[in-house]
């Protein structure tokens, strides 16, 4: 996946977190044994807060609660959304899609522009009130809307104050602990997954679920899987869709490779491969909370192939 490299991806809706590169002054969280659980509306990185529960197979409805946004404006998440308690400055130096090619904060930036410019058209065709998310790069702590976060939490969206939170520092890890490949579009997968979320917010898909359930089946799981094919419905039309201004689309057409990346994050973080090969356990389907590597590669193809919203309706599906 490339960026066009004249491209221009300068965003009034994404920023960088204030008070320094520490992103407010505190140390990154253990990654393993303790973890920092945000209020949050669910997300990719949330795995990484909970697969050592999970590799145990016990994840308590305290903690589910919390991952799926017990207490925050669960809502629609538009008519009065709460701002961000992080402040911060622009990410001046993300200008072109030339450095979204070579940065990845300025990947973070690009993809939400590019998403932004899909779903603003597409969204209220299906009678989604249409409205852009705040995304916020941190690096090791922000305060959020949802509650405090560290870089252990991984990327995350907070419908209290519809932002997408990332700390690129995943990235890596993604990689190196759970056998991502290194491809631009499994950057991109993980950012389009998180606005996937910011959608279900303001669909009001997060209103009603059972959040305590758990399970391949479970409402947590079809919550996931669903942001999952929005992400791939965003795969399909990234390159056509124009950028800012009508002007050319900020990405280059897919290749077969960008697809494979973006479906071996997708199985990168499913929590089958997360309990035996991450975590070392044994495989619990009962536990799971976002789906398998297969259920999450599904969801995402289901998208990519239709190109359609409509075919991303989880609730409604006999299984996923």
């Amino acid at each position: 996946m490339t960026f066009d490299p004249n491209a221009d991806i300068r965003s009034d809706n994404v920023r960088r977190a204030g008070g320094g590169s520490s992103g407010g002054g505190f140390p990154r969280g253990p990654r393993r044994g303790r973890v920092a659980i945000p209020m949050t509306g669910g997300g990719i990185g949330i795995t990484l807060v909970v697969f050592v529960l999970a590799a145990t197979g016990v994840i308590p409805a305290s903690v589910l609660d919390s991952l799926l946004g017990a207490g925050s404006a669960t809502g629609s998440g538009y008519e009065q959304p709460v701002q961000p308690h992080t402040r911060g400055g622009a990410l001046t130096e993300c200008r072109t899609g030339a450095d979204a090619n070579r940065n990845d904060d300025c990947l973070v930036q690009a993809t939400v522009e590019s998403a932004d410019g899909l779903w603003s058209r597409i969204a209220p065709a299906a009678g989604i009130k249409f409205r852009e998310p705040q995304t916020v790069i941190f690096s090791r702590q922000v305060a959020t809307a949802c509650g405090n976060a560290t870089s252990a939490t991984g990327p995350f969206y907070c419908p209290a104050d519809s932002t997408i939170y990332i700390d690129t520092s995943f990235y890596r890890e993604l990689q190196a602990r759970f056998g991502s490949s290194s491809g631009q579009l499994a950057k991109s997968y993980v950012v389009a997954h998180e606005y996937g979320h910011h959608i279900q917010n303001l669909q009001g898909a997060m209103r009603g679920i059972n959040r305590r359930s758990t399970g391949p089946q479970s409402d947590a799981v079809r919550l996931e899987l669903q942001a999952d094919c929005y992400a791939g419905v965003w795969a399909r039309h990234a390159a056509s869709t124009p950028g800012p201004g009508n002007s050319a689309p900020l990405l280059k057409p897919l290749t077969k490779k960008d697809v494979q990346d973006a479906l071996s994050a997708a199985a990168a973080v499913g929590d089958d491969h997360i309990q035996k090969d991450v975590a070392g356990g044994q495989v619990q389907p009962e536990s799971w909370t976002h789906g398998s590597s297969q259920q999450r590669q599904r969801w995402f193809i289901t998208g990519y192939n239709s190109g359609e919203i409509r075919t991303c309706d989880t609730f409604s599906a006999d299984r996923v």
